[in-house]
């Protein structure tokens, strides 16, 4: 059958094993070096080893596979644990369960209780409860992977880590309905640049918002959004919006 499946690019693997260890079915393996997709039908095509890969070499690809076994991989994971003694460490609430990694770099994308009055889990709604409208998880820029089903059809908002902090509305004001990018050049290492053009370049992206504060350092992102959207190639509608620092539009 033709479905969606990772492909690893061994170039740019460098065998870290991160992607192994995200892939709570177990998919991948280090083979010299290497990771590897050795079992396709385990692979289940959402893409939780992307954002633990440091390198890019992980993407996604539509092309015959095999059908994803579920009960294969449960299978496989019950005779792991078995094996190797640890049932009670992944039915402990205290640890995470084994293979899955860091979930702070899992990606996934969030579900939102609409404004008409739903009920979020465990969360109820009054008119003085503000909602987040973070649509998707991870968002800093340096852990998001590059492709991810949350990127179809989406609105970027490409956003300094600071604005969040001076401008009191910029849930409903700039992230609402929109995939947010967040991150300091000043602080992080690195220039964002390459990774948001893949990014860009490699979904269907709709626009572009960027939102900076107006110190002089913000200009980092401001140019890394700008150059990514120059090289990849797409004419999308973009603005920047600047945040004073006592929390005023000023363009």
């Amino acid at each position: 059958m033709i479905r969606k499946i990772i492909h690893i690019d061994e170039e740019k693997c460098n065998g870290c094993g991160l992607c192994a260890t995200a892939c709570h079915e177990g998919a991948i393996d280090i083979i010299n070096g290497k990771a590897k997709l050795m079992r396709e039908h385990f692979c289940d095509g959402l893409g939780d080893c992307l954002p633990g890969c440091p390198t890019g070499a992980i993407t996604f690809e539509e092309r015959e596979a095999p059908a994803y076994d579920e009960a294969a991989v449960k299978a496989a994971q019950s005779t792991k644990n078995d094996a190797s003694g640890t049932k009670a460490a992944v039915s402990s609430p205290m640890l995470p369960p084994v293979g899955m990694g860091c979930p702070g770099s899992r990606a996934m994308q969030l579900r939102k209780a609409e404004a008409s009055g739903a009920q979020q889990d465990n969360q109820p709604m009054t008119s003085a409860r503000p909602v987040s409208q973070l649509n998707q998880w991870p968002c800093q820029i340096k852990l998001l992977p590059t492709q991810a089903p949350f990127y179809g059809g989406a609105k970027l908002l490409i956003a300094a880590d600071c604005t969040a902090y001076a401008y009191a509305n910029v849930h409903e004001d700039f992230m609402k309905g929109k995939i947010t990018l967040i991150g300091c050049p000043k602080l992080d290492e690195g220039d964002y640049s390459e990774k948001l053009t893949e990014i860009i370049s490699n979904n269907d992206v709709k626009s572009v918002t960027i939102l900076r504060m107006e110190v002089p350092c913000c200009g980092g992102l401001q140019r890394a959004a700008e150059t990514a959207l120059k090289n990849s190639g797409k004419f999308l509608p973009w603005q920047v919006v600047t945040i004073s620092r006592d929390g005023r539009i000023l363009e």
